[in-house]
């Protein structure tokens, strides 16, 4: 931790500032987590180890809740599940994942002291809980948790006070961050990591957090000047800044006052009209597009719960048709509904369709984000695979080119999704060659080689929503 310095940020408490220069794509730190646990929903599909998912997975034969890849997952794992383990089996089911993290903290503060590494630059008491700052609704499932753990905890650990038990329980819910499958498509768990949670908030921050091979890495997304303060934006920047400013209050009780926030910055892009000859809709039509579009989102969420994705297409392409003529193409509504076709129609295998909608996101993802978002550089890697899929190579190409230069920052070279980008941009560079070379032969080829195997190049994201929004947990 020699590459940053805690002090005292104006106007927000704590937080970490640089000892040195950065880069693009420079890991400032790299942490472990204190503990981590795996979702309730997911306890029997990912390994409580190395939090990998696999199709057979090996029950602990004890608490019978803990599953494992092997026998040397299991190992690598008892020092923090043996104690765990006595508990579910004396409690007779496994509590839910606050109280399995807290009993997990707890475990491993008695064992190694308030700082267990010499890297751990603060102590958790020393971290805010704002338990005073909670609703009245959420103070009730809290004192629930808190209950619970009580009956949990094991007599023959070591006792603790209902301020210490408190105050853990309070940092997991507004510090807790999410950790990801092995390919870092999809969250599978949550963990506490005392050194991210000195780094503040910005809307346009400097940096972004990954999970790579079990740590987390804060990495630059750009210049960094010595001395300057590092942040990470705890919301989407998607969201218009009056939104962003609710999340921040209601989920981590601060006002966001950044300059983004400030200035209202790109919001006019966000929720504007579309400008064609110098000639604007009118902000009523503007209004009544935007107020219908809403009106289909909420019903495209109920055709989604209901797994109807044809009815589901039918809401999306009336509601394009009215209003993509009025709405700019940066408007966050119409993005969310051509991000919903792309995922849609890929899935019913309409890939020339997908391929149209996912360009259209892309395109205005790339207006509103910083160059270097891991959420467009997604969102590109998506685009990239839905254009392969449907044959347009040159584009598809592009796409995926344009993903491993912003994923090669984000993520970095060794981690499981540059590694698959790195292997997609050779392939399709050898299909793009082979496609200028002569296209019918490509043609040919192509549809040859999928006839006997099917396409499928790599896992996606259930939804783009699931990226930055979801990095830091939040108990529902």
């Amino acid at each position: 931790m020699e590459n940053v310095t805690i002090f005292d940020s104006p106007g927000k408490g704590r937080g970490l500032k640089t000892n040195k220069e950065f880069w693009a794509g420079d890991v400032i730190f790299s942490e472990p987590s204190l503990a981590a646990v795996v979702f309730d929903s997911l306890a029997e599909r990912i390994c409580h180890s190395c939090f990998r998912r696999q199709d057979k997975l090996q029950r602990c034969g004890q608490c019978k809740f803990s599953h494992y890849c092997d026998r040397t997952c299991q190992r690598a794992g008892w020092a923090e599940h043996k104690q765990e383990c006595a508990a579910i089996k004396n409690y007779g089911k496994a509590p839910n994942e606050n109280i399995r993290l807290v009993a997990r903290i707890m475990w491993r503060l008695d064992k190694d002291g308030g700082v267990v590494s010499d890297t751990q630059l603060t102590t958790l008491d020393q971290l805010e809980d704002h338990i005073e700052d909670m609703a009245e609704d959420e103070l009730k499932e809290f004192k629930v948790d808190i209950h619970n753990f009580l009956d949990y905890w094991p007599r023959n650990s070591k006792q603790h006070t209902s301020d210490v038990i408190s105050h853990i329980f309070g940092l997991i819910n507004c510090n807790g961050f999410t950790v990801s499958d092995q390919r870092g498509l999809q969250a599978v768990g949550v963990g506490l990591f005392p050194n991210l949670c000195l780094v503040n908030h910005d809307c346009w921050p400097n940096c972004t957090v990954i999970l790579n091979h079990g740590k987390i890495e804060l990495r630059s997304l750009g210049k960094i000047a010595e001395g300057e303060e590092l942040t990470v934006s705890y919301v989407d920047f998607i969201n218009v800044s009056a939104e962003r400013q609710r999340l921040l209050k209601t989920q981590y009780f601060f006002d966001c006052t950044c300059h983004h926030c400030k200035e209202r910055i790109k919001d006019d892009l966000k929720m504007g009209g579309r400008e064609e000859d110098n000639v604007k809709p009118s902000e009523e039509q503007v209004k009544e597009s935007t107020e219908y579009c809403l009106q289909m989102l909420e019903k495209m969420d109920q055709a989604r719960l209901k797994g109807d994705y044809h009815e589901l297409v039918k809401i999306c392409k009336e509601c394009i048709e009215k209003t993509e003529p009025v709405l700019a193409d940066t408007h966050i509504y119409l993005l969310r509904m051509w991000s919903t076709m792309s995922e849609v129609q890929a899935y019913l295998q309409y890939f020339e369709d997908a391929a149209e909608y996912a360009r259209k996101m892309v395109d205005g993802y790339m207006k509103l984000y910083h160059p270097n978002n891991p959420t467009l550089g997604m969102a590109a890697m998506r685009a990239g695979v839905t254009h392969w899929q449907a044959g347009l190579i040159e584009v598809g190409h592009g796409m995926i080119c344009k993903a491993y230069a912003i994923l090669m920052v984000t993520h970095g070279p060794t981690h499981p999704i540059t590694k698959d980008l790195e292997s997609m941009r050779v392939q399709t560079e050898m299909e793009l060659r082979m496609f200028k070379q002569n296209e019918y032969v490509y043609h040919s080829m192509r549809e040859a080689a999928l006839k006997n195997r099917p396409m499928t190049m790599m896992h996606e994201p259930k939804s783009m929503e699931e990226g930055i929004k979801n990095l830091f947990h939040r108990r529902k």
